[in-house]
């Protein structure tokens, strides 16, 4: 197996996560660079890669990332869309904010090595720290059952009902779930 070296996302990674992106989805799930950007930008501490080899290198092939940012839990990101520099403070200050794992996609060349959960461990830790104990995401491509492995749950019809319009941005079969956060065992 290949070693894989995990570590914060930077804005020179952003070539090397589009072509990720580009192996793991169909064109409709496919995200521009300005978008990827603003998550980024939003929270640097809780974006990572995972690079082929153990010693960090300028250019060197990416075989996973992970994309995640704090958000207000009474709204979705919209796929795609540019996000502002700040979580928005009212919405914020209405319902708290939530982890919300916005995207993880592991290249052909790093599966099978446990990667995924490796990158969402990292930033994980990061979002514990910063003081965020719940999360939401959206399923895509029939993952829900790899993430209730890690806790999260679907939301129900009644809960999923004011967002919608946003999900279906995400594509058939998406799926909004939640967990609430807690250190991994060590």
């Amino acid at each position: 197996m290949s070693e894989f070296l995990l570590r914060p996302m930077q804005v020179a990674d952003l070539p090397g996560v589009l072509a990720v992106q580009a192996q793991c989805y169909g064109n409709m799930l496919l995200e521009s660079e300005a978008a990827l950007a603003s998550r980024l930008a939003l929270s640097p501490a809780t974006c990572w890669v995972a690079q082929a080899g153990n010693e960090p290198a300028a250019g060197a092939p990416l075989a996973a990332y992970l994309i995640t940012h704090a958000w207000p839990r009474s709204t979705l990101p919209t796929l795609d869309g540019v996000l502002p520099a700040a979580v928005p403070a009212a919405a914020a200050a209405v319902a708290g904010l939530t982890w919300f794992v916005h995207d993880m996609a592991v290249a052909p060349t790093g599966r099978g090595g446990g990667l995924a959960q490796r990158l969402y461990r990292a930033a994980q830790a990061t979002a514990l720290q910063a003081g965020l104990h719940h999360s939401r995401l959206i399923a895509v491509q029939a993952a829900g059952a790899w993430w209730q492995r890690l806790g999260y749950r679907p939301l129900d019809a009644a809960q999923t009902a004011p967002f919608a319009a946003k999900l279906a941005g995400y594509g058939a079969g998406a799926v909004i779930m939640e967990c609430a956060l807690a250190a991994a065992p060590a």
